[in-house]
């Protein structure tokens, strides 16, 4: 399995969102930053967890709302408030489902997504070390225009 470039991420948010996105190189996540983090878990057929995605409470935010259509202006309350609506939360877990799309390689074991935390909710222990291992990780600001930006790091488990 290999890590995806930053351009099939990009790609696949403004398909996705269907709105112009940037992205940037960024530091790696810290254990601080972790609590305000959405962090979803990919696993195998045999249920192996072989990849975890952390997305920074903004960009968890700014994702489902322009999923859902969300005026920004209620997107960036919701940040500075440091909450996720019920819906805002559903659309970003459909947003970390198809982003399995980026972990899938042909003649790779099949991933998919297995168990998404939101911001606040404390995802397992090996999953937080996986997230904040140095290695083969790929670390991303997601700039989605007319929303804002936030950290995107993808972490393979082995």
């Amino acid at each position: 399995m290999s890590l995806p470039a930053p351009k099939e991420v990009r790609d696949l948010f403004e398909d996705l969102l269907g709105r112009p996105v940037t992205v940037s190189p960024t530091d790696p996540v810290l254990s601080a930053a972790v609590r305000r983090t959405m962090v979803a878990l990919y696993v195998d057929n045999a249920l192996k967890l072989q990849a975890v995605i952390g997305l920074e409470l903004s960009l968890a935010v700014y994702a489902g709302a322009a999923l859902g259509l969300i005026p920004p202006g209620g997107a960036q309350d919701s940040v500075e408030e440091g909450v996720m609506t019920p819906v805002v939360a559903e659309n970003v877990t459909e947003v970390c489902n198809i982003m399995a799309g980026l972990l899938n390689r042909p003649g790779a074991p099949h991933l998919r997504l297995y168990q998404r935390f939101l911001p606040g909710e404390g995802p397992p222990t090996d999953a937080v070390g996986h997230l904040l291992a140095l290695g083969r990780r790929l670390d991303l600001n997601v700039d989605v225009s007319g929303y804002g930006s936030g950290k995107l790091s993808i972490s393979l488990a082995f």
